[in-house]
């Protein structure tokens, strides 16, 4: 095995020369889950003005401890008034609070008779009160280009007024499935055939990464087949497959690939995943669609869209949160041995008192794909590595998509 390539080597080679997509402009109200392109500005302070964190009673704090008048009633979204001197204001909870007034004391607290309350002694400057600005500063950046758009930073945007962002256009990909025995379920079964499981999988995988999969295309068995299908899913910005990389007589992907565009690297030293093929593929303008074939085997797919679909598109769309899957350490609990491949183990986590716990699910093989479904991490066991149960290891943990 020792043309086996390592995945360092890999990615770096599937992300040579890769540059973010285009931007365009959206509503607001359309651009759940897309990535910003620009830094964005804050226009206005929030909170606008200075206003009331409860309801209860609006006072000069030195005012505190004595019978006031109720000179005003502030509801929010109505305008205050300057407070008379001497006395408090009715006030709810986000209405602005009044010019000369420091502090609001919660109307559990406070004492009414009729048109005065009784304020109690021990009231601070500032008590109950959401200084303007406190949250967002206007001129400050507001969001950073490559946030990616989700319920919070949504929210955010909304708060500056804001009805159009500019962001990455969703990067295209044309998702293959190659093999005579792979058909589309509704269909009835025949000796040797399999449902493909592999694209609704990697569709949704592709979809939470911020692609947008524009076709869907069975491939057969056949070489002239391969290369025409693959030369038509070229004006994709990605094309993604499925089997057809390894070496049996049937596999005509590589072949292709080889003969119509570029073959970067194939076979690598991980498990599973090892016949996988990353390229490139021409457009009829002059320009290359990237190429990621991954294996058959659902595991290997699912392995492997993580490891590599997910940085590919969140370089494209220049967003960091996408490109790099973030890292936990944790105790094994189990004991494994690897050879020349690095092993990446489907896991769930516990976290305890003591430490983040690894548990591997008992069967590890490529074609058990009901290990992905609760699966919170890949555990990252090196070649040639033996762990016995409490050694220290790092996973990639499956977030964020």
């Amino acid at each position: 095995m020792a043309d086996l390539q390592p995945i360092d080597a890999a990615l770096t080679a599937l992300l040579a020369d890769v540059r973010p997509i285009a931007i365009e402009s959206v509503a607001l109200e359309a651009a759940a889950g897309r990535v910003l392109a620009e830094e964005v500005i804050a226009q206005l302070d929030v909170p606008p003005f200075d206003n009331s964190a409860m309801d209860g009673y609006a006072l000069r704090a030195a005012d505190a401890g004595k019978w006031l008048p109720v000179s005003q009633r502030i509801a929010a979204g109505t305008p205050a008034q300057t407070l008379t001197p001497g006395s408090c204001a009715r006030i709810f909870t986000g209405g602005e609070i009044p010019p000369d007034a420091d502090c609001v004391v919660m109307q559990e607290r406070v004492e009414v008779d009729g048109e005065r309350a009784l304020m109690p002694a021990d009231i601070p400057s500032g008590d109950n009160v959401r200084l303007q600005g406190r949250d967002v500063r206007q001129g400050s950046v507001l969001l950073n280009a490559g946030e990616r758009l989700e319920a919070a930073v949504l929210g955010h945007l909304a708060g500056q007024g804001i009805t159009q962002v500019s962001v990455r256009r969703r990067p295209r990909v044309a998702l293959l499935s190659t093999g005579d025995e792979i058909i589309d379920p509704g269909t009835p079964l025949k000796p040797g055939q399999l449902y493909n499981s592999n694209r609704p999988m990697l569709k949704r995988l592709l979809e939470n990464f911020g692609a947008e999969v524009v076709s869907t295309i069975s491939v057969p068995d056949n070489y002239a087949r391969t290369v025409a299908l693959l030369t038509e899913a070229a004006e994709a910005d990605l094309v993604v497959t499925t089997g057809g990389v390894s070496v049996g007589e049937e596999d005509h992907v590589k072949a292709a690939l080889e003969a119509i565009g570029q073959l970067d690297m194939w076979k690598l030293a991980i498990r599973p995943g090892k016949p996988l093929a990353l390229g490139r593929l021409p457009r009829r303008d002059g320009s290359q669609a990237r190429f990621v074939g991954l294996p058959g085997n659902p595991v290997s797919g699912f392995v492997g869209a993580w490891l590599f679909l997910r940085p590919l598109l969140g370089t494209l769309l220049g967003c960091p949160a996408l490109s790099q899957l973030p890292t936990i350490t944790a105790s094994a609990n189990f004991a494994t041995s690897t050879g020349p491949r690095e092993h990446y183990m489907r896991v769930t986590l516990q976290f305890t008192p003591h430490g983040v716990t690894a548990t591997a699910f008992d069967d590890q093989n490529s074609g058990v794909l009901s290990s992905c479904i609760n699966a919170d991490a890949f555990a990252v066991i090196p070649a040639h590595s033996e762990i016995v149960e409490g050694d220290v290891i790092s996973c990639l943990w499956l977030m964020g998509a």
